[in-house]
């Protein structure tokens, strides 16, 4: 990975670190304030959302960084990157968050407040190993 490539990286991991801090408050309302607080809903799926898409494209660098061409590159390869050496274990964007900045994004469906409630929750569970793995990884 040249520097430059590194540096990016470290700014997406930024950005993961910086929506993180942000929705700690939010996690700590319960479930039904959160439904009902039009912008914390509003702020969590927008937070969401970036620290999402700034996990996939840490993990598309680092897919690239390894020979694949972009082009070939899919959001299942992205998602198991994790599973390769060194990052250790699956990578948070896989599954039901990469589902969910789908969703948050295309606005396929009517969004279950109560699901963006557990997925902020699960990011603030999962992203901080996932930063230090990367952190770990760059140097």
């Amino acid at each position: 990975m040249t520097p430059v490539e590194r540096d990016i990286v470290r700014r997406k991991l930024a950005v993961i670190t910086e929506s993180l801090s942000a929705l700690e408050p939010i996690a700590r309302m319960d479930v039904e304030q959160f439904v009902r607080d039009l912008y914390m809903r509003k702020a969590a799926e927008r937070l969401l959302q970036e620290l999402i898409e700034a996990a996939i494209d840490i993990n598309t660098h680092l897919i690239v960084d390894r020979g694949a061409r972009l082009q070939t590159i899919t959001m299942k390869a992205i998602s198991r990157q994790g599973n390769r050496r060194p990052i250790p274990g699956p990578l948070p964007p896989a599954g039901s968050l990469a589902g969910l900045r789908n969703r948050l994004v295309h606005e396929y469906d009517v969004i279950d407040r109560s699901l963006v409630f557990e997925s902020l929750k699960r990011a603030l569970a999962l992203y901080p190993r996932y930063v230090e793995s990367i952190d770990r990884f760059l140097t």
